[in-house]
This record gives structure tokens, C-alpha cells and sequence, in this order.
């Protein structure tokens, strides 16, 4: 969430920012609000004001033995129109936060200019797409073939848009998943925890999912839990409402979760195979770090991601999102694109972002300046480090062989008994 004074002193400013998302801010409607917030604030202090100077005279007068009846009252009376003077600022500000959470971060200077992901910059290449001497298959023909991944068998048990994975594969997954994990916690210093993969609304509203993406989660209402989307919702949590010392950051967590997303509004889209399902596995990369830091931890967590591609040996490219393509939450994202021969295209399989202070301050989320010894708050960045599925997909398709069988990349071989190939 923005910070409310930047709303209120500098609202066209603000305004202005966010058309580089291709936002047009209804600020009319938020400068109605803002100054009937103001009318209804200053006649609530006034009639606080007013009824403490009327008690005051009450003591007065009952302490001179005297009949305080009519002032007693007139205090009545002040306290009834409080009552109401606080309901109508409770309504207005209700409506001012309504829209102050439907409102997006403001893009950090640096973003792009653009409407869509056709406008993303490209910021460097890592590896050469393979030549290879016959027709590439894509992971769903790979799987068939091999009997090793099943869609039809997912839709029977519970619908499209999920997976079986048997055998080899599962294993090459899981070892994917682990080679991710040994990385992050062993080279890069992050923390690995376990998380639930069901949380309150608080947590969604804290990252930024709720009230705006609800209709993208998985609510279970009988207990009004949501299945994460992804593991920054609960590892992000973990700050909220706390104050963490100076000491200790920057805090660096990984995670292994699966991911549920309902996909609404993607009707259609990577409908074959693995690329968008209801249901995926990610590790994730999440720091809390100080302000002045953020831009630097962006930069170093991306290098993260790319670490576990160029162990694989997976060409990609990272891109910085333009305005138009920027998530909700995020001041900058960066995309890594993995090549995929079966489409003979780059497809994202991480997205590492600096959400700066707009998730902290829905959080509460602070760390205590020891210069000012005061409670600030702190930024927050978080990484896919990698997809998995997308990670599983570009392994199969990069590492193919014309038989149909897949050379597992060496860096993997320790995690599957040195096994060299799946056919």
C-alpha cells in the first residue's frame, strides 16, 4: 500500500506515476473523500475539545455545590453528535482504504515505458539455444512417449490443468526441487523454512493478493483459508507485525511450496501441458531488507535465480518488466525467460521483484534504525528461484535426445544415483 501522506500531499504526482502502468487514478473521487475525511476529523476534535471543557465545568460547578443540570446536558447532547461524527469518519475512511488498497505501487524510475510484455527490455543473454539435428519435441510429446507424465489420468482425479508425473520424471523433479534448495541455503545464505500452504486473509492482504486478486485464489470458506499462490505470501508474513533488529538483516529465506491458482482470466491460454496449471511447485526466494538496500538485493537475488540456469545449463535471458507488464505489488520485476526448443521460444520461469515498502506497510513489517533508535519500515523482494514444473519442462526439452530419451544434466545425476538418462 502507498503511504497515505504521499496521497494526500501529493496526489497528482502520484497520479502522474502511475500512468506508466497505464493508470488513470481516479483522483476526484479520492480528493471528495479526502476532504470530507478532513471536514469530519476537524469537527470531531473540536467536539472533543468542546465536551472536555464542558466536563471540566461540571466539576467546577457541582464542586461549588451548584446545579450543573443544563451543562451536564449540553455534554449529552456533544457526545451524541460524536457518536455520529465518529461513525461518518469511520464510513469515509472505510472508503479511503477501500481505494488505497486497490491501488498499485508506483513503478521505480528505472522501469520501462511500455503496455505489455511486448515492451520489456531486454538486459543480457546467458547460453545459445541448442541446434539440434531433428524435429525438437515439446514436454507433453516427450512424456507420452516415455508413459512417465499423464494428463488424462490428473483430469480424471481431479480436473484439466493438472499433472501425474511417474518414475524418472517425478525423480528428476524432486531432484530439481533439491538442487534449488542446496544452492539458495548453502551458496547464496538463505534460510530454508517450511511454511503452511494455508493462510488467513490477513497474510493475502499483507502481500498484496487481497481484496484486488481474490478471484485468482482458492478460498476454503468453511474455514476462511486461502491455499498460497505462491510461498512469498506465508515467508513474507513472517514480519508482519514485527520489529526486526538491525543485526540481523538482511533476512534471506528460501522455500519448496506448491503453488494454487485458479488462473481466472487466462481462459484458454497454455492450455497443453505443464506451463500454466491450477496446481505447481516453486522455491522461493524471499529477503527483508533495509531501504537503502533494496536495489542492490534485487540485483543479487536475480543472480540467485540465474545461478540454478546456468548449473542446468539452460540458455535464457532476463528482461525488465515495462510499466504496462508490472505486477500489482512490485516497484521493479525482473524475468528470466528460459529457452524452450518444443516452442522455440523463451517462456518466464522467474520473476524477481522489489516490492520496496508497499507490502511492509500493509504488514507492519519494520526494523529498528539504530541512528534514530526508531521503528521503520523495511523492504521486501522475493524471487522464484526456480518454477519447478517450467525448470522440469526446459530440462526435458533442452536435454533431449532423437530417441525420445532425456540426458540428465550432470549437476543432477548426485540427487538420482547417477543416473545419465531417462528413456
Amino acid at each position: 500500500m502507498l503511504d497515505p501522506q504521499l496521497i494526500r500531499n501529493e496526489l497528482d504526482n502520484v497520479a502522474s506515476m502511475l500512468k506508466k502502468r497505464g493508470m488513470n487514478l481516479d483522483t476526484n473521487t479520492i480528493q471528495e473523500l479526502e476532504d470530507k475525511r478532513k471536514v469530519i476529523q476537524i469537527r470531531t476534535e473540536e467536539l472533543q475539545s468542546l465536551r472536555n471543557s464542558k466536563s471540566k465545568e461540571i466539576g467546577k460547578i457541582k464542586g461549588q455545590g451548584g446545579d450543573a443540570g443544563e451543562v451536564m446536558k449540553e455534554v449529552a447532547d456533544i457526545k451524541s453528535e460524536l457518536d455520529k461524527s465518529a461513525v461518518d469518519l469511520e464510513n469515509v475512511q472505510s472508503l479511503l482504504t477501500a481505494i488505497m488498497q486497490a491501488i498499485p505501487n508506483i513503478p521505480h524510475e528505472s522501469v520501462p515505458d511500455g503496455n505489455s510484455e511486448d515492451d520489456n527490455e531486454e538486459i543480457r543473454k546467458w547460453g545459445s539455444p541448442k541446434t539440434f539435428d531433428f524435429e525438437p519435441k515439446d514436454h507433453v510429446d516427450l512424456g507420452e512417449q516415455s508413459g512417465l507424465i499423464d494428463f488424462e489420468v490428473a483430469t480424471k482425479i481431479t480436473s484439466s490443468r493438472f499433472v501425474v508425473m511417474k518414475g524418472d520424471i517425478a525423480r528428476l523433479h524432486r531432484a530439481l526441487i533439491q538442487l534449488m534448495i542446496d544452492t539458495h541455503s548453502s551458496e547464496h545464505g538463505y534460510t530454508e523454512v517450511n511454511v503452511p500452504y494455508l493462510v488467513n486473509a490477513e497474510s493475502c492482504l499483507g502481500t498484496g493478493q487481497l481484496p484486488k486478486f481474490e478471484e485468482d485464489l482458492f478460498h476454503i470458506e468453511k474455514h476462511n483459508f486461502y491455499l498460497i499462490p505462491t510461498a512469498e505470501v506465508p515467508v513474507t508474513n513472517i514480519a508482519r507485525d514485527e520489529i526486526i533488529d538491525a543485526n540481523d538483516m538482511p533476512l534471506k529465506f528460501v522455500c519448496h511450496s506448491p503453488c494454487f491458482r485458479s488462473e481466472a482470466g487466462s481462459y484458454g491460454k497454455d492450455t497443453r501441458g505443464m506451463i500454466r496449471q491450477h496446481q505447481f511447485e516453486k522455491v522461493e526466494m524471499v529477503q527483508l531488507v533495509k531501504p537503502e538496500d533494496s536495489y542492490i538485493a534485487l540485483e543479487e537475488l536475480t543472480g540467485h535465480a540465474e545461478a540454478i540456469l546456468q548449473k542446468l545449463d539452460l540458455p535464457y535471458r532476463v528482461v525488465a518488466l515495462c510499466g504496462g507488464d508490472l505486477g500489482f505489488s512490485a516497484a521493479k520485476t525482473y524475468d528470466l525467460e528460459v529457452w524452450l526448443p518444443g516452442q522455440q521460444k523463451y517462456r518466464e520461469i522467474s520473476s524477481c521483484s522489489n516490492f520496496e515498502a508497499f507490502q511492509a506497510r500493509r504488514m507492519k513489517a519494520r526494523w529498528r534504525n539504530p541512528e534514530t533508535n526508531k521503528a521503520e519500515l523495511l523492504h521486501t523482494l522475493n524471487g522464484s528461484g526456480l518454477a519447478v514444473g517450467r525448470t522440469l519442462i526446459a530440462v526435458m526439452e533442452n536435454f533431449q535426445n532423437k530417441d525420445g530419451s532425456i540426458t540428465i544434466p550432470e549437476v543432477l545425476r548426485i540427487y538420482m544415483n547417477n543416473q545419465t538418462v531417462i528413456k
